[in-house]
């Protein structure tokens, strides 16, 4: 076949899908905050294993650790003591993003780690008057690379700038919520904070992508905050529930992720089902 004739069939598909992409037809690479003020709620683990459910779909992801604890990174077989990589280079500008990615040993899930020295950048950016558009600068190249289908951050369980940075470079937040009372009030300020974002023109199409549910006993408390949820937030709740489980705290201590740790456990089987849902909810 001709030089020609591959241009004559390959042109016009390449500017159909330019067209797509420009339609929105065909997605772009979805970049997901998984946020929650409030601590303790399996934000880290869900951003872990939500990540490796959706990798072991096929879906490209990139995980990036926001929190100075580097939990997201030792989940993921980082030695976080021993290591100096860390996304602090790329949030000052002396680095690019893509050049901190590093890959896992699960197929599809690659990792930007945090590192400790992450706790002192916020009165960095703060200073030199970047808090707000630091990681959306930072991400510039992986949004237009396309490469990915999702990158999640793992932000840090405060509403400092770490947070804020990340609410203005994400598309959608996704809140993990543990079943108790006191989580509907940072559920509250996770609202309050992105209509606060989307006003001040930083990030004006940012959306709340909705709520999973974790920590689940089945008591009338934990039964009746889901229901308050239901009823309030009805298209947000993901019907997978995350099960309060041992084995979701022993996989870290193992290096593993809840699927390799526990496959057929409850927990296992909730976060694949909520990866499940994830797809399906973006394909509307």
């Amino acid at each position: 076949m001709t030089e020609a004739y591959h241009i004559s069939v390959c042109l016009p598909i390449i500017i159909g899908l330019k067209n797509e992409y420009a339609s929105g037809r065909i997605p772009r690479v979805k970049i997901i905050a998984i946020a929650n003020q409030k601590g303790g709620v399996g934000k880290t683990t869900t951003a872990v294993n939500l990540s490796a459910a959706l990798a072991a779909r096929g879906k490209r992801v990139l995980l990036i650790d926001m929190d100075s604890q580097a939990n997201a990174s030792s989940m993921l077989g980082v030695e976080v003591e021993s290591s100096d990589e860390s996304l602090y280079p790329a949030l000052i500008g002396n680095a690019l993003m893509e050049d901190l990615v590093m890959p896992t040993h699960r197929r599809n899930l690659s990792l930007v780690p945090a590192h400790m020295d992450l706790s002192g950048v916020e009165v960095e950016l703060t200073v030199n008057g970047t808090h707000l558009t630091c990681m959306k600068d930072a991400m510039a190249g992986l949004r237009e690379s396309n490469f990915y289908d999702y990158v999640f951050l793992d932000t840090p369980p405060s509403l400092g700038v770490l947070m804020t940075s990340s609410l203005c470079a994400c598309d959608e937040v996704l809140t993990p919520m543990q079943c108790e009372s006191l989580s509907l009030e940072g559920l509250a300020k996770i609202l309050y904070v992105m209509e606060q974002i989307r006003d001040s023109g930083v990030n004006p199409n940012l959306t709340h992508e909705g709520v999973i549910m974790t920590m689940f006993s089945n008591t009338k408390l934990a039964n009746e905050v889901i229901r308050q949820v239901r009823e309030n937030l009805p298209d947000k709740i993901y019907n997978a529930v995350i099960p309060r489980s041992v084995r979701v705290a022993e996989a870290p201590s193992f290096g593993k992720t809840i699927m390799e740790h526990d496959p057929y456990g409850s927990a296992s089987l909730a976060y694949q089902a909520a990866a499940k849902e994830f797809i399906a909810r973006h394909r509307r």
